[in-house]
């Protein structure tokens, strides 16, 4: 035998175990993810676009998942198109510009335009049988997925809108969603809740399966590795409405308070104050939505003293007053 070959062969065994090892490693950290990730099933609805439109910066909280029945849904620039059968993910938490039908023959309007009229852009269908038949139409569902119930999972990953294809186990998930939604049998919160854990899951190994995000996603298995910053984000979401100053968070991790921010950004992308005023913002729109609390009342509450500074801050992240998100849920918008 070959003497190179029988001192090559424990080497080559040993990158392969080595392999192996890391591919185990980092199926462990994506277990864990999925583990801790509670997932809030938001709305549905079934549209038919009756005027297209460029969305110029549409901005949810919420991560959104589109799926196109027929005619033209696109994203960015335009070129970017999504199939009939098709899905178009769009996390929560940035603007994105998207196309409702054909470019050519669009509106552009803003977000807050968007949010005000949308009754003329968009026709909700409510039949059941109709759904995935209707000329230029599309159904969605809206989520929230978080990481120990504080931190949006597909927000921190920091990634665009992606098309995701070749997936009629995962576009079926979603009509089924839609439909469910739109019935009133027993138990049907139960089961779209089991539907969407299974539509998350379906949409995280799709992105494993394409290795799509690597680096994000390996940046966020850092939450596990880490108790202090989980013990931040615990903090944070315990004392929302309270002092959230570098220099607390700097005491509940047991660092520095010139460390705190720098240790913050290394392990999740982005400075802590930055993450406190979303986290601050994301509560506004659930109480803007669910309580009749003044706007004042509730900016207050989740920690902002100047009721004018508030206002201007959350216009500047969702593009529309907050009056007007405490309008949404009445209307069409989506």
């Amino acid at each position: 035998m070959d003497k190179t070959n029988i001192h090559n062969m424990p080497q080559s065994k040993t990158r392969k175990n080595s392999s192996i090892t890391k591919s185990s490693q980092s199926m462990d950290d994506y277990n864990k993810i999925i583990d801790s990730l509670n997932i809030r099933f938001v709305k549905s609805k079934s549209i038919k676009i009756i005027q297209p439109i460029v969305v110029t910066n549409q901005y949810n909280v919420e991560n959104f998942i589109y799926l196109l029945h027929d005619g033209e849904l696109s994203f960015q620039d335009g070129t970017q198109k999504v199939e009939k059968g098709d899905m178009l993910f769009v996390p929560g938490g940035k603007a994105a510009i998207l196309h409702y039908g054909a470019s050519e023959q669009a509106k552009h309007i803003n977000n807050e335009e968007f949010f005000s009229n949308t009754e003329r852009y968009f026709e909700v269908n409510s039949d059941v049988a109709s759904i995935g038949r209707l000329p230029n139409s599309f159904s969605f569902v809206a989520f929230e997925s978080k990481v120990f119930d504080s931190i949006n999972f597909f927000a921190s990953l920091d990634i665009p809108p992606f098309i995701i294809s070749d997936n009629p186990g995962l576009s079926r998930m979603i009509k089924e969603v839609v439909v469910e939604d739109l019935s009133n049998f027993v138990g049907k919160e139960r089961l779209i809740k089991a539907k969407m854990e299974q539509i998350v899951i379906e949409v995280i190994r799709y992105i494993l399966r394409n290795n799509l995000f690597t680096e994000q996603l390996a940046t966020n298995s850092t939450y596990f590795k880490d108790p202090r910053l989980i013990d931040i984000f615990n903090y944070i979401k315990e004392y929302l409405g309270g002092d959230l100053s570098n220099k607390v968070l700097a005491s509940v991790a047991n660092v520095s308070e010139d460390y705190v921010g720098q240790y913050f950004k290394m392990l999740t992308g982005i400075n802590p104050q930055d993450y406190i005023e979303y986290q601050r913002m994301e509560a506004a729109v659930h109480l803007l939505r669910t309580s009749k609390k003044s706007i004042r009342e509730i900016g207050q509450e989740v920690g902002y003293k100047d009721t004018a500074y508030f206002c201007r801050r959350f216009k500047m992240m969702f593009g529309i007053p907050a009056g007007k998100m405490r309008r949404r849920d009445s209307m069409i918008n989506i």
